[in-house]
């Protein structure tokens, strides 16, 4: 008979070749099931003999513990594609979690900058030097085509296209993506790639497009880092976070009447529910655009 480590071993490595599982929800899984099969151990069971009522236990002594309900429905997640894959399988006759309810999770809405705050935060960078050149062009491609920052910094230069004006992206769950650049973003970096990437290089060989001060690949924090540097130049007072362009080209794109599944592509979201959140903050900006503008607001 198998351990529940090797249960849930099996499960995502399963789980990886049949949907691309990232790395991180592969780690967030393996530490939810891992959590939750200890304390079925404690309580004589494992992971296969487990019932309801012991599952809606395990949630009530998490929501006692202080888990957040985000954590506890990312557990529930994992758990019944864990079930349900152990039934089609035969090990179990009945899956614990299939009448278990989702933890209600406050979805909070993203912080978002004006398109006036936008061309502020691009204007910012000193374009005569490398890095400023390198760092106007990050935030001209980020806000052009929404890429997260980790896909922005892992870009490589066989992923750009610059005659069809594309970026090709390989996002989560390794799904591969296209996404178009408009021509600002493509013309900052036509110049960057002929005047900032060979400075900052300085003869050495990478397929990096947007290299460090020492060439080598740069971090999602360095790049948060200069991101907040360049807020400050701009005047910007408003939270930021590294998704700051993410969400402003989301909400931009909405705001100018943009199709909200066109949105759920470029954004390489694999659940619409995910981008509608943003469709919620395009809502509240003209309410609030109405109050302030209508005589009768």
């Amino acid at each position: 008979m198998q351990t529940n480590s090797q249960l849930i071993d099996l499960f995502l490595e399963q789980l990886w070749l049949l949907e691309g599982l990232s790395d991180n929800t592969r780690a967030a899984y393996q530490t939810d099931l891992t959590q939750y099969a200890g304390w079925l151990q404690q309580q004589g069971q494992s992971l296969l003999q487990a019932r309801r009522d012991d599952l809606l236990e395990y949630l009530g002594w998490r929501l006692q513990q202080g888990y957040k309900a985000s954590s506890s429905a990312r557990l529930l997640s994992a758990l019944r594609r864990f079930y349900q894959q152990a039934l089609e399988q035969g090990q179990i006759t009945e899956d614990p979690s299939a009448l278990v309810d989702m933890p209600k999770t406050r979805r909070n809405l993203p912080d978002t900058l004006t398109e006036a705050d936008v061309d502020a935060l691009l204007e910012a960078p000193d374009v005569d030097e490398a890095l400023g050149l390198r760092d106007r062009c990050m935030l001209e491609v980020l806000y052009a085509t929404g890429l997260r920052v980790s896909e922005l910094t892992g870009l490589k230069l066989d992923e750009i296209s610059l005659r069809q004006g594309v970026v090709r992206v390989m996002g989560k769950g390794s799904k591969e993506r296209l996404v178009p650049m408009g021509e600002q973003a493509l013309d900052w970096l036509e110049r960057y790639l002929a005047r900032g990437r060979p400075l900052l290089l300085g003869g050495k060989a990478s397929d990096v497009v947007f290299p460090s001060q020492r060439g080598q690949q740069m971090t999602r924090q360095t790049f948060w880092h200069r991101i907040k540097q360049h807020a400050q130049t701009a005047g910007i007072i408003k939270p930021l976070s590294p998704h700051t362009l993410r969400h402003a080209f989301a909400t931009h794109l909405l705001n100018h009447g943009a199709d909200l599944r066109v949105v759920q592509m470029l954004l390489g979201h694999s659940d619409l529910s995910t981008t509608q959140i943003y469709t919620h903050v395009a809502q509240m900006r003209l309410q609030a655009l109405h109050a302030e503008h209508h005589p009768r607001g």
